[in-house]
């Protein structure tokens, strides 16, 4: 009974301190974002709501408090795309308004921060991510990459289409490339903007041709420039090799050709008297040339 008789005391309590006046609290209050939601687009998250202080009565702040029977304040953008932000001071005089019988004390935010974008068209060209795929060793590409369609087209918010500057990156997700390619491939759009970009099509057409390089040597005949009388290599019996890197389809082409290393004595680095051996001339479809040893001593008489 005692019991019964405490919390009919606390209730008839605190039901006699909501009906007063004069309550002082901070709460989050509900916003709505009208706009051109055809034309534009909330690149970001809006803010849902604001933080303001109130005063009244205790039933009011009750209900504000917990967002009982609250319709949302309405903010209305004209022009979304002129600014991104609001001062809360221009507001204030609205909002008080909206929220009678309670009183707006203050609004605790200065402004209000958003990212609405006009929704824009664009072409973009299609590219290959260097990053998304490799060759496999001694592979290069030969010639240009053929996309089909060479044009897309893209839509949504101005910041994200004016971000790729005209080309979109097409993504293979392919290692170790060794033959001709030739397939179908899935636009990909980061998850981030993935629902907010539109990209037509959805799939390209991806076509490249490949050159096979295969590793081969020849052995180089010495000759001697600028030489004195007295000047000997230390080895007289070395003979250099060529190791190189040839396109596939020219190594054939190498079978009867012969090289020369060239040693000009008046190149010679006088500190260790050592001398760079050169190559005296190579075809251009060779690459990634070396020569073994690359450099030899002198040896004075």
């Amino acid at each position: 009974m005692v019991v019964l008789c405490c919390i009919a005391a606390t209730t008839f309590w605190i039901l006699n301190a909501l009906n007063k006046d004069n309550y002082n609290t901070i709460v989050d209050y509900p916003l709505q974002w009208d706009y051109d939601q055809e034309n534009y687009v909330a690149v970001k998250p809006l803010p849902r709501s604001v933080q303001i202080q109130i005063s009244g009565n205790g039933w009011d702040l009750l209900r504000k408090y917990f967002n009982i029977s609250g319709p949302p304040f309405p903010i209305l953008l004209a022009k979304p795309g002129a600014k991104n932000y609001i001062l809360t001071a221009d507001i204030k005089r609205e909002l008080s308004e909206f929220i009678t019988p309670t009183y707006l004390e203050n609004i605790l935010e200065d402004s209000l921060l958003f990212q609405i974008d006009p929704i824009i068209q664009a072409t973009l060209v299609p590219y290959l991510d260097t990053a998304s795929y490799s060759l496999d060793e001694h592979i290069e590409l030969d010639g240009q990459v053929r996309f089909v369609p060479d044009k897309l087209e893209i839509k949504g918010p101005s910041s994200l289409v004016e971000a790729y500057q005209g080309r979109f990156p097409v993504s293979l997700n392919e290692k170790d490339i060794k033959n001709n390619f030739s397939a179908k491939i899935a636009l990909e759009l980061e998850d981030k903007i993935a629902a907010l970009v539109q990209i037509n099509p959805s799939t390209i057409q991806v076509d490249f041709k490949v050159l096979t390089f295969l590793e081969g040597n020849k052995r180089l005949k010495i000759k001697k420039l600028n030489f004195p009388k007295n000047v000997r290599l230390s080895n007289e019996e070395l003979i250099p090799l060529l190791i190189y890197l040839v396109e596939e389809s020219k190594a054939k082409d190498l079978a009867d050709m012969e090289f020369e290393a060239v040693l000009d004595y008046k190149k010679r680095n006088r500190a260790d008297s050592t001398l760079e051996v050169s190559l005296l001339s190579a075809p251009s479809y060779l690459k990634d040339i070396r020569i073994d040893p690359p450099q030899v001593k002198l040896r004075y008489e």
